[in-house]
């Protein structure tokens, strides 16, 4: 039976649906559910559309100093009045995802800076209306920030990140997914101001170069996950950077010689990677699972037969993707048909490989999933002298 501030605590463990069921029982389990005490983690994802800045108001005055962690995701129609009601309000607040929150601005920050010091993880993917200013006032204010998510938010530059960098220096997680301003100045800010950064994900930041990147490896030894998807600047020089500063090094882009640990990479788009890369990974990384070459030009069947006689080929390997990749021929999947993990196989648009050679690697592995394009053969004319025109088709084989 619940019926005192002693037994209160039960609600506690209750989510915000339940609480809200509760609440109409009666009027002693009203107080007793709507008690500030019970409201610390709330996320209103699953009610996003229908979350207005009034609501976001009435529940920071609801759970006041209580409310530690606030996910708005989604929430579109929340904007900067209300969240400067939520700062005022809920002081203590450490995780706060505003994720997809398109209506907010500069001033959201500002907001948070001036009330929320001990905001710790904060979320603005999305926020495209997000600029350096931002980060200045988060540095002024959030010293004990510790991860930021800005991607998509294309108005930061590198003096914002310096700004961010200088004042936060206990940051451990970077999402600048997008960033497309940022070069490599940007970069040696971080290395230089952020020793306990696990990880960084830079993906599509087209502008950066190895150079921005080695700067990275010598100041972030901590360093556990990297993502430079889709920076085609990126070379293979930095692989050695990275395998001697950053030996921590588990779900990456790229990295090696010391990461034997390391179980995902994904060097999509990353159009100067060659067969080398593939010789070190089959040498240094024994545990790789997931392998993801997409759109590398360079890449070869000989880089593929060193992938196939590692230590990963036999037990451990279980995706790769080889899709966009020109040079690759059924030699490759010969390399492959040791691989007894290998689970799936992305062959979209390898114009060098057949039916026959994926035929002949569902001998070796029946259960494997290979996506492939092929060009279905022109039919003969037809009676009346014009061919029917066939488009590309996509086959699950």
């Amino acid at each position: 039976i619940i019926g005192s501030n002693r037994d209160s605590g039960i609600f506690s463990f209750l989510d915000v649906v339940t609480l809200c069921r509760c609440a109409q029982v009666s009027r002693s389990w009203n107080v007793l559910a709507l008690d500030g005490s019970n409201w610390q983690r709330i996320d209103l994802f699953d009610f996003q559309r229908d979350i207005e800045g009034r609501v976001v108001e009435n529940i920071s005055k609801r759970c006041g100093g209580f409310l530690r962690k606030l996910s708005l995701r989604g929430c579109l129609g929340v904007g900067d009045s209300a969240l400067r009601t939520f700062s005022q309000n809920c002081r203590n607040i450490e995780l706060l995802s505003l994720n997809g929150c398109t209506k907010i601005t500069d001033s959201t920050c500002n907001s948070l800076s001036k009330f929320c010091p001990k905001l710790k993880h904060l979320d603005l993917a999305s926020c495209t209306s997000i600029t350096n200013l931002s980060l200045k006032a988060l540095s002024e204010g959030c010293p004990l920030l510790e991860q930021l998510n800005i991607s998509w938010c294309d108005q930061v530059t590198k003096d914002g990140i310096q700004a961010l960098v200088r004042c936060c220096p206990g940051l451990k997680g970077l999402f600048l997914k997008g960033c497309t301003q940022l070069e490599d100045e940007a970069l040696k800010h971080i290395g230089a101001h952020c020793p306990e950064l696990v990880t960084l994900n830079l993906q599509t930041c087209s502008q950066i170069t190895d150079e921005g990147l080695i700067t990275i490896c010598r100041g972030c030894h901590h360093l556990q996950s990297l993502c430079v998807s889709g920076c085609a600047n990126i070379t293979d020089a930095i692989l050695h950077a990275l395998g001697l500063n950053c030996p921590r090094l588990r779900l990456v882009l790229p990295l090696l010689l010391n990461c034997h640990e390391l179980e995902k990479m994904d060097l999509e788009e990353c159009v100067q990677i060659t067969d080398g890369t593939l010789i070190q990974l089959s040498i240094h990384c024994p545990h790789l699972q997931v392998l993801s070459l997409s759109h590398c030009e360079l890449i070869t069947d000989d880089g593929i037969r060193h992938l196939g006689s590692g230590p990963c080929a036999h037990d451990r390997l279980e995706v790769i993707e080889l899709d966009n990749c020109p040079l690759i021929t059924d030699a490759s999947l010969e390399h492959l048909k040791t691989c007894h993990s290998l689970d799936r196989i992305e062959l979209y648009d390898c114009q060098q490989i057949t039916r026959a050679g994926i035929k002949r690697l569902r001998t070796h592995l029946p259960n494997i999933k290979v996506h492939a394009y092929f060009a279905p053969v022109t039919p003969p004319p037809s009676v009346g002298g014009s061919r029917q025109r066939f488009c590309r088709c996509c086959i699950l084989l």
